[in-house]
């Protein structure tokens, strides 16, 4: 997996050179072949409750879609295959469609809290429910509601980390919960003390 190799076209080669940064991205080509994904992709993927996925159509527009569930609802096959349950949405089925007649894609998953961002690109099957069964109850969530229609898995041809720059970080409501914990602790601590020292001064 070379990322760079194969997302540095001839022109995207050349507008580098005019901008100056072809000579810096030419030892990343040299330098970025890996194996896979390591455990910092695969605990990074694991985490995630959402991601952004690219498909082609065949109006030669791309399509770009949000898909979420559950955090862990993106389960990784093995270091080169990442797979969800495609669960029922509005029924457009517009990049369902463009994989069956395109299979390449581009996926990108966020941690805004990090402000990491994870790019994928992958080839992507469709795999209907009644034909694996095995691999949907290896995909499906735990613990969450939903009506399934298919399975999504995606082969992984090539990855990489983007910079942090520009990146807001926002935060979910259980993440804000959890991280005013020590705080709401603290307070309670500090009322249950006023009420003692209340509860004292009454029986003076």
């Amino acid at each position: 997996m070379n990322y760079a190799q194969l997302a540095f076209t001839d022109n995207i080669k050349k507008i580098q050179e005019e901008a100056g940064s072809r000579n810096s991205y030419d030892r990343m080509e040299k330098m970025s072949v890996v194996d896979g994904l390591t455990d910092n992709e695969i605990n990074f993927i694991d985490d995630r409750d959402s991601f952004y996925m690219a498909s082609f159509g065949e109006n030669e527009y791309p399509y770009i879609q949000h898909r979420g569930g559950p955090a862990g609802f993106i389960k990784v096959i093995d270091n080169k295959t990442i797979g969800i349950v495609d669960f029922s949405g509005n029924r457009q089925y517009i990049s369902t469609g463009n994989i069956s007649k395109n299979e390449k894609v581009a996926l990108i998953m966020v941690s805004y809290p990090q402000r990491a961002r994870l790019k994928i690109y992958a080839k992507a099957k469709i795999v209907e429910l009644k034909d694996n069964e095995a691999l949907y109850n290896s995909l499906k969530p735990e613990d969450y509601k939903f009506r399934p229609e298919r399975m999504m898995v995606f082969e992984i041809q090539a990855y990489d980390w983007n910079c942090p720059q520009h990146i807001t970080p926002r935060y979910s409501t259980e993440e804000i919960e959890e991280a005013l914990l020590p705080q709401k602790k603290y307070i309670s601590d500090l009322e249950n003390k006023v009420k003692e020292l209340e509860l004292k001064l009454l029986e003076k």
